[in-house]
């Protein structure tokens, strides 16, 4: 069963649009709603106050955040902790992916589809 996931994982193409007006705890929710995933935005080593938006964000940390940057297209089968660079590389934020509980990090080598499912 875990080999059929992993492949309709490829085929899953979950997306949503990341634009700098939009609120922090908004793009957190899109993010869960297509992965049954918690999506944590950090501001330095806090976690960010989930009313700003990326333009706002930008104003209060010492991270440039690029509020220009393309919208990301992210899929099941990609590995979570290469989604939370390419939140990085795209807009300059930190971002850590935990369990639906918004409890426990997910460890960075399973890919969302796997810890969508819970499978660690």
């Amino acid at each position: 069963m875990k080999l059929f996931d992993n492949l309709l994982d490829h085929f899953n193409k979950a997306e949503f649009t990341v634009a700098p007006q939009k609120k922090l705890k908004s793009v957190s929710a899109d993010f869960k709603k297509s992965f049954n995933l918690t999506l944590v935005f950090y501001k330095g080593s806090m976690i960010a106050d989930g009313d700003l938006t990326l333009a706002s964000l930008n104003k209060k940390t010492t991270k440039t955040v690029n509020t220009k940057a393309d919208e990301l297209k992210i899929k099941g089968s990609m590995k979570v902790g290469d989604v939370e660079k390419l939140f990085d590389k795209s807009f300059g934020v930190t971002v850590q992916i935990k369990d639906k509980t918004g409890e426990n990090l997910v460890p960075n080598k399973l890919t969302i589809g796997q810890a969508s499912r819970g499978e660690y």
